[in-house]
């Protein structure tokens, strides 16, 4: 029996190796341009931190040398998530309204943009492309609205600032990468979104309902461009230790205590929990992996 799983394990370390299980064929400069995203972070000490001891490690997802576009990708999610696919060897750009300093840390390319302005998703597409080169990778990633206690409170240019960044913005952006990603038969698309789309939050009424619409659109589309070798998800974050969870919690404390109280895994998550998933999702490896919307909240949601 454990001649077996021995040889099991070999063959599969083999395969890996020599390429088998690769879902598409990779860039002659693959291996290149992942030693050196590697080497970029660690001479940065900018590998992401995991707790329980647990540290991050560069694993084969088989998108060195591939071009990468993470809006939001400043700080908070966005940011790690960036980090992390710059540590698989992709070619990164983040696109903020303040990208400089943050694209000079993860040493990778910055694009100033506004999720409030949807119009000017096409130009920002082609200045990373003409930069880059064509994008394989999309991560659509944005702040979220105002909350407030009354879900009938909102005034209708809230309603409509949440409709421009949270739907049409990444509508926009899906709708000039996606051609190409169709016609090269390679492509991979994640929305961050919220476990609100799941479970409603309190007072987070924008956030509840524009997140989901965009869901219902991500999985439409997922179906559409599936055949063409382009997968389409979504990861949902729960409490992250970001800049938002801490502000509509009043405290860094508050978020950590209530987290400790009704989050099943006891804790806070991080950024960097929440980048590991999101980059299998723009993997290889993900090939088979569509339409599907990740919980990544300790097991706080109790919806099936």
């Amino acid at each position: 029996m454990w001649t077996l799983v021995c040889f099991v394990v070999v063959s599969a370390a083999c395969a890996s190796a020599s390429g088998l299980t690769s879902s598409a064929p990779q860039p002659a400069s693959a291996g290149r341009a992942r030693r050196q995203g590697i080497a970029r972070l660690k001479s940065r000490r900018m590998a992401p931190s995991y707790p329980l001891g647990v540290v991050s490690g560069a694993m084969d997802l088989g998108i060195a040398g591939r071009v990468a576009l993470v809006t939001g990708g400043s700080r908070g999610i966005g940011r790690a998530i960036a980090a992390e696919l710059a540590a698989e060897g992709a070619s990164v750009a983040i696109a903020s309204r303040s990208p400089a300093a943050s694209a000079e840390e993860l040493g990778v390319a910055g694009f100033a943009h506004d999720a409030s302005e949807p119009d000017r998703a096409g130009e920002l597409v082609a200045a990373v492309e003409s930069r880059l080169g064509p994008i394989d990778i999309l991560v659509a990633n944005t702040g979220g609205p105002p909350a407030g206690p009354d879900p009938l409170g909102f005034e209708r240019e809230e309603w409509e600032g949440a409709y421009r960044t949270l739907v049409l913005h990444p509508m926009a952006l899906v709708g000039a990468v996606m051609p190409g990603m169709r016609a090269r038969r390679w492509g991979r698309v994640v929305n961050v979104a919220s476990t609100s789309v799941r479970e409603v939050l309190p007072h987070l009424t924008l956030s509840n309902a524009h997140r989901a619409a965009t869901l219902a659109a991500w999985k439409t589309i997922a179906r559409d461009v599936a055949g063409d070798g382009v997968t389409v998800n979504s990861v949902l974050p729960g409490r992250i230790g970001t800049e938002r969870l801490f502000s509509l919690s009043g405290s860094r404390e508050a978020a950590e205590a209530g987290a400790a109280q009704e989050v099943p895994a006891g804790r806070v998550g991080t950024p960097e929990e929440m980048a590991a998933a999101a980059a299998f999702l723009c993997s290889a490896r993900a090939s088979y992996v569509t339409g599907v919307a990740l919980l990544v909240d300790g097991g706080l949601t109790r919806s099936v």
